[in-house]
C-alpha cells in the first residue's frame, strides 16, 4: 500500500488556502496537512458554521486534494508553556491570547485544542499534530541546576494540563 504525499500548509499560511491548494496540486500532492492559522483551517469558524467544512472540502476536491492531519502547533504550544509573554501575541489569535494573563492564555489555548480536536471529527480527520508548550522548556540549559522536584512539577503540570484535552480527543474519535 502506498502512503500519500501531502505537504503541510502552515509554512504558506501567509497565503490563501485555495492558492495553496492550487499550488500542492499542480507539485503533485496527494494532499495537505492542513495549519489550523491563516485562513487554512479556524478552529472557530468550523464549529460555528455548518458550511466552513464543507467548503473546505469543495476547495480540497477542486484540486484533487485529501486531507488525513490537522495541524495546531501554535496554539499548542501555549497550553503548558512558561513563560506566556509577547512572543505568544505574535503567534495566537486574538481571542486565545485576551488580555495575556497567562494563566488565561493556557486556559484559552486547552479549550481551543479540544475544540481543534471536535473540528477534525467534523472534517473526518482522525490525526491532529502539534506542540505541547513545557513549564520546564526554560529549564534546559540545566543552570543553574535544575532541582529534580522543578521536572517532576513540570511532568505533573503537563498531565493536569493535557489529559483533558486528550479525554476529549478520545470521545471524538
Amino acid at each position: 500500500m502506498t502512503r500519500p504525499v501531502t505537504l503541510f500548509t502552515g509554512q504558506w499560511a501567509d497565503l490563501p488556502f485555495e492558492e495553496v491548494c492550487r499550488l500542492a496540486s499542480e507539485w503533485g500532492y496527494d494532499g495537505l496537512e492542513i495549519a489550523c492559522w491563516g485562513d487554512h483551517f479556524e478552529v472557530d469558524k468550523a464549529l460555528a458554521d455548518d458550511s466552513y467544512i464543507e467548503r473546505k472540502k469543495e476547495t480540497l476536491a477542486k484540486y484533487n486534494l485529501g486531507v488525513w492531519t490537522i495541524s495546531n502547533h501554535l496554539v499548542g504550544q501555549a497550553v503548558c508553556d512558561h513563560p506566556i509573554d509577547e512572543r505568544h501575541k505574535g503567534i495566537l489569535p486574538a481571542r486565545i491570547w485576551g488580555d495575556g494573563e497567562p494563566e488565561g492564555v493556557r486556559r484559552r489555548a486547552a479549550e481551543e485544542i479540544e475544540n481543534t480536536a471536535r473540528a477534525a471529527a467534523a472534517l473526518g480527520v482522525t490525526t491532529v499534530v502539534g506542540f505541547t508548550g513545557s513549564s520546564i522548556w526554560h529549564t534546559l540549559a540545566m543552570f543553574p541546576p535544575v532541582p529534580a522536584s522543578m521536572i517532576e512539577a513540570g511532568y505533573a503540570d503537563f498531565a493536569d494540563r493535557w489529559n483533558p484535552i486528550l479525554d476529549v480527543f478520545d470521545e471524538v474519535g
